[in-house]
């Protein structure tokens, strides 16, 4: 295998690396003068994409996003910048993890608002999933991120297998 599809396929966290900025305008706020939840997912699930894309060079779909937490609100005029990478690569899906940051234009001053894990799936041109590289883990933090994202990963899998049997249970009674 040559040195170059050696690194194609196999990728560290940091080649996926995503800074991605924004400007909140009047058109991305609510009433209140603040960042609409929705335009941040929507800034969210971008960055986490490109990421993802960047480490399997494939198209890739959003298969879930975690909680979604905001600790301080965005106001309308702030900056927001996105860093996104890829936490851990499975089979045919990847973990990003997106941290987003606002920073005031004027002071310069800048807050951790919220953080975000979603699982994305790779494939190919047909829409089927296809396996992804798997990750290089350079360091001591890229390890903790991938051991955290496996742990994430059982939770997420857990919960759909819950769902997944109450929905079957609710379409037998609905046969009865």
């Amino acid at each position: 295998m040559s040195d170059k599809a050696s690194s194609e396929q196999h990728k560290s966290p940091r080649a996926s690396r995503v800074m991605m900025t924004e400007s909140v305008l009047p058109g991305d706020g609510n009433p209140l003068g603040t960042a609409f939840g929705g335009r941040i997912a929507q800034w969210i699930d971008i960055a986490a994409a490109v990421a993802c894309q960047r480490h399997c060079r494939r198209r890739v779909v959003t298969a879930s996003m975690d909680d979604l937490h905001f600790l301080l609100p965005i106001r309308v005029g702030m900056i927001v910048e996105l860093r996104a990478q890829v936490n851990a690569a499975f089979r045919t899906s990847m973990e990003a993890g997106v941290r987003i940051e606002s920073e005031d234009p004027l002071t310069g001053e800048r807050r951790h608002v919220c953080s975000a894990f979603l699982t994305f799936v790779a494939q190919d041109e047909h829409g089927q999933p296809v396996e992804v590289p798997p990750l290089v883990l350079e360091n001591d933090e890229d390890r903790r991120r991938a051991h955290e994202a496996g742990e994430r990963r059982s939770l997420r899998l857990a919960r759909a297998r819950v769902r997944k049997e109450r929905l079957l249970a609710e379409l037998a009674g609905q046969k009865r």
